[in-house]
């Protein structure tokens, strides 16, 4: 029983931590079209 519950905190605690941070590019791709919404990225 402990060992489960000590599993449920672990990904509990690091489950936030995880979807921190730079996923992708804040560059548009390459032969996209400019969106109807003049906006630039953020650097």
């Amino acid at each position: 029983m402990r060992i489960l519950a000590l599993m449920i905190l672990v990904f509990a605690l690091s489950a936030p931590l995880s979807a921190c941070g730079k996923k992708g590019d804040l560059e548009q791709p390459p032969g996209t079209e400019k969106s109807d919404f003049p906006r630039n990225y953020p650097r």
